[in-house]
């Protein structure tokens, strides 16, 4: 990739983080409507939500993101936006929002996690705590969602919190199986937490260095797939994790689903100092319409 192509800039809107940990979050679909349009107005190209309550599937989760996928596919038909999981027993249960979804609006995003990982927070004392969960994609649970992306039509964002959720979707890649339109997104556990000094929100992963992600880059070797950046539990511009991902022709996201840190920004505020580093770094950012093109995504 050359110095000058453009950055795709992805926005994670709220996740799992409340008003109370940083009253930027928009938790409402009108908030959500409202810093989606300003960011991407901003810059950014992608935009990543979490509906107001994720337990709900079927027709009625999907209509919970059209509610806010509408309004702002109305401003800007060609932002891409997509969903997250539910939270349910079965992969039939956790993906049960998508294919209603894509009936009812032109969703061009799916999501993939390509293993399983522990992500947990440390106690008081420094010690992981003692939760009793897994976050977990069996391999059938994960070949289903490679199914379902495939059979609707959508580019998988996959998100790799360790190396072997590299190993999984290379494999994929390697054997002719991924679908079209295929963005890796490397995450990185922070050191930081919304509980003040000391703690770690989420620890899991490589931490967010050059080393960490020459290491995925190396696994990647020269195989054409666009990758991104994330710094979870920590500020994605401390230190030069970011600053090396463009160099070396990587891509961006931030947000406040993955933000923790000292500071309480907006999302608006994340988006301008990406399109900032963006600038310094002299490449330029990606359009929607550019965006969709780099990733080759279907639609």
């Amino acid at each position: 990739m050359a110095k000058s192509d453009p950055v795709i800039l992805e926005v994670a809107l709220n996740g799992a983080t409340p008003t109370e940990r940083n009253p930027h979050s928009p938790q409402t679909q009108e908030a959500l409507v409202a810093d989606a349009l300003r960011c991407i107005e901003a810059g950014a190209a992608i935009v990543h939500t979490h509906a107001p309550d994720i337990t709900v599937g079927g027709d009625a989760g999907a209509q919970q993101y059209l509610d806010h996928f509408g309004p702002v596919h109305e401003r800007h038909p060609d932002a891409i936006l997509y969903p997250t999981i539910v939270f349910g027993e079965t992969i039939e249960e956790k993906t049960s929002h998508i294919e209603p979804l894509k009936k009812a609006y032109p969703l061009r995003m799916g999501f993939v996690d390509p293993g399983s990982v522990n992500l947990v927070p440390t106690d008081e004392t420094g010690l992981p705590m003692p939760a009793d969960w897994v976050y977990a994609n069996s391999p059938a649970d994960v070949e289903k969602k490679f199914a379902l992306c495939e059979r609707l039509g959508l580019g998988p964002g996959m998100a790799i919190f360790e190396p072997g959720f590299l190993r999984t979707a290379l494999a994929y890649h390697d054997a002719g199986r991924m679908p079209r339109g295929a963005f890796l997104r490397f995450y990185f556990g922070g050191e930081r937490s919304y509980r003040g000094e000391g703690p770690v929100d989420l620890l899991f992963g490589l931490p967010p260095t050059r080393a960490g992600l020459d290491l995925y880059l190396d696994m990647l070797g020269d195989r054409p797939m666009p990758w991104s950046i994330a710094v979870v539990s920590g500020d994605p511009f401390d230190g030069g994790v970011a600053r090396h991902a463009l160099e070396r022709g990587g891509h961006l996201r931030v947000g406040l689903e993955d933000y923790a840190g000292l500071r309480s920004p907006s999302n608006l505020q994340l988006v301008e100092e990406a399109v900032a580093l963006c600038a310094e770094v002299g490449r330029p950012v990606a359009t929607p319409a550019e965006a969709a093109r780099i990733l080759d995504l279907p639609g």
